[in-house]
């Protein structure tokens, strides 16, 4: 994709943003009541994961491996497919859902007993198929192994749709009597640069690890800014209610209406 500078900025203010990272180092932070995980096509983030809870055991009580079959499916079998080490086990998870997927990566290449053996239970919710859904669904696996008032809760997701995982997570657990702490880390912030020929490209401090092409990229980006406005056509309480208010700030809109002319989205 040829760029500019502006693009560039734009694209960084957008993922920034979006990534709504609000735990930047998973391995220091301090125990929590659950972790959730919701399964997509950036393995990074489980391999992270799942690394950080066998050499800190105490770091949670509970570990939700999150994700039904749904229209990103076929993403995540590709991702195994290609990943040089999980690609083992491509003929294995295929119709499988996502969180069945992620505990047969967890079984076949971590160490299970490490991470269970302070205490922490791996549950899976395996039906969901959409954002809302995940945090829906993840709180009825929770409810039901007796963790019914987290007080702190890490959810864990692709970092274009961490910040709208955040909301939903909150909207599924408004009106309880005890308030939930929802944190976000999307383990990694995606950022883009200029190469020398003028083509956008990830940043060094992307992981090395296989991520969306740069089209996917832009269009994932380019299509959350809408589903998180609080208005008829969004996702917050005005509008579908999928999701607790989210405030977009003035910024974030600026870099998306150029983008949006740049780029010809009609979103």
């Amino acid at each position: 994709m040829t760029a500019n500078s502006y693009m560039v900025a734009d694209i960084n203010v957008l993922s920034e943003f979006l990534s709504d990272n609000q735990l930047p180092d998973l391995s220091t932070t301090l125990p929590v009541d659950c972790i959730v995980i919701c399964a997509s096509a950036v393995l990074h983030s489980a391999e992270v994961l799942f690394k950080t809870l066998q050499q800190k055991p105490s770091l949670t009580k509970a570990l939700v491996l999150c994700g039904g079959i749904g229209h990103s499916t076929e993403l995540l079998y590709n991702a195994v497919r290609s990943h040089p080490v999980f690609s083992r086990i491509a003929h294995e998870i295929q119709g499988l859902p996502e969180a069945k997927v992620l505990e047969r990566i967890l079984d076949e290449f971590f160490d299970r007993s490490l991470i269970t053996k302070e205490g922490c239970q791996i549950l899976l919710e395996p039906r969901s198929t959409n954002c809302g859904q995940n945090a829906s669904f993840s709180r009825e696996v929770l409810d039901e192994a007796g963790f019914r008032a987290p007080v702190t809760c890490i959810i864990i997701q692709d970092p274009t749709m961490m910040l709208r995982t955040r909301a939903s997570f909150e909207k599924a657990y408004e009106g309880i009597q005890s308030p939930v702490s929802v944190i976000s880390c999307p383990v990694f912030v995606p950022q883009v640069q200029l190469s020398r020929n003028g083509v956008i490209e990830y940043s060094d401090s992307s992981p090395p690890s296989e991520l969306w092409s740069q089209n996917r990229f832009l269009g994932l980006i380019m299509g959350e800014i809408p589903r998180l406005r609080d208005d008829k056509d969004g996702y917050g309480p005005r509008g579908r209610g999928f999701i607790a208010h989210v405030d977009v700030p003035s910024d974030v809109e600026t870099a998306w209406s150029r983008l949006q002319v740049v780029t010809g989205s009609s979103r």
